[in-house]
């Protein structure tokens, strides 16, 4: 479903980045730990946290403890607050790559692990600091908050 609220851009920023190299299930299942973690996915609290926080992080069982990505969290944060502040919102931001406009595969078009909007987006981002966020990992994210809709035609929710 299409997201226009940054938090939830934010949130799952966070949780695209800790998937990376794992199965979703394994950080769905720690969803709420995270949300503990990062302070209900707030990115001004967590652009300032510090090597104190990420130790206590680094120890947290509720989140993956992989130091990258508990640091790529914080400077990440501080990006994300930095696009805030050019473009108003991190909404308007991220809409641009697809025209304003929920991007829907064609009919019997195939899958794809990436596009050229995911590929854009990742470039940027890395461009402004951001890290975890290749073409791959901004595909799923751009399906995860609805500026891509890859649903078959049959499923329940591409009909919705």
């Amino acid at each position: 479903m299409p997201v226009h609220d940054d938090r939830t851009f934010f949130e799952f920023l966070i949780l695209e980045g800790a998937q990376a190299g794992l199965s979703w299930i394994t950080i769905l299942r720690r969803r709420e730990g995270y949300r503990k973690a990062y302070d209900g996915f707030d990115p001004r609290k967590v652009a300032r946290y510090d090597r104190a926080r990420h130790a206590a992080q680094l120890r947290d069982p509720g989140i993956i403890r992989n130091r990258a990505k508990i640091a790529a969290a914080t400077e990440n944060a501080k990006a994300f607050l930095a696009i805030q502040k050019e473009f108003g919102s991190f909404d308007k931001y991220v809409w641009a790559f697809t025209g304003g406009k929920t991007i829907v595969r064609k009919k019997g078009a195939p899958y794809r692990a990436t596009s050229p909007e995911s590929d854009a987006l990742s470039k940027d981002l890395k461009k402004r600091g951001f890290n975890f966020v290749g073409s791959t990992i901004m595909y799923a994210f751009l399906q995860a908050c609805g500026l891509v809709d890859d649903h078959d035609e049959a499923c329940w929710r591409r009909k919705r």
